[in-house]
């Protein structure tokens, strides 16, 4: 059960950004953590989400409390080629990036709860020690 947002003038890389929070969350959970985020790509997420889901309750008969995020796939679309006029008639290239958005819902279940995320564990940085400073000689 899933629904694609093909073109989306949002540049991969940020959409990827939003996408991650939602991942592996609950239908209702992630529509409404999107409905408050602060960020453009928030929306489309949303609306492609949303239609995953509808598309689960009408074609497959699922119930909406079952559903979770079970996949968000951000890969990149075309890019628009610009130029930015500059100095001595020059012109510098734009690169207006878009994206394709692929997201899917699958049903939880009975009694599951929605798969835990494995947690990468990050090593702290090493610390590395420093020679005392050496002493300038004195000027006589």
């Amino acid at each position: 059960m899933k629904a694609i947002r093909r073109y989306l003038r949002i540049s991969p890389k940020k959409v990827n950004l939003v996408a991650d929070l939602v991942r592996g969350k609950n239908v209702d959970e992630a529509i409404n953590f999107l409905r408050f985020t602060p960020k453009k790509s928030a929306k489309p997420l949303m609306e492609v989400i949303k239609s995953a889901v509808a598309n689960a309750e009408q074609n497959f008969k699922q119930q909406r409390k079952d559903l979770y995020v079970s996949k968000i796939v951000v890969n990149g679309g075309s890019t628009l080629k610009r130029h930015r006029p500059v100095s001595r008639g020059r012109a510098h290239p734009i690169l207006k990036r878009t994206c394709h958005i692929v997201a899917e819902v699958a049903v939880l279940g009975a009694g599951e709860s929605v798969p835990a995320r494995k947690i990468v564990k990050q090593e702290a940085p090493k610390k590395v020690e420093k020679s005392p400073k050496t002493e300038k000689p004195s000027k006589k």
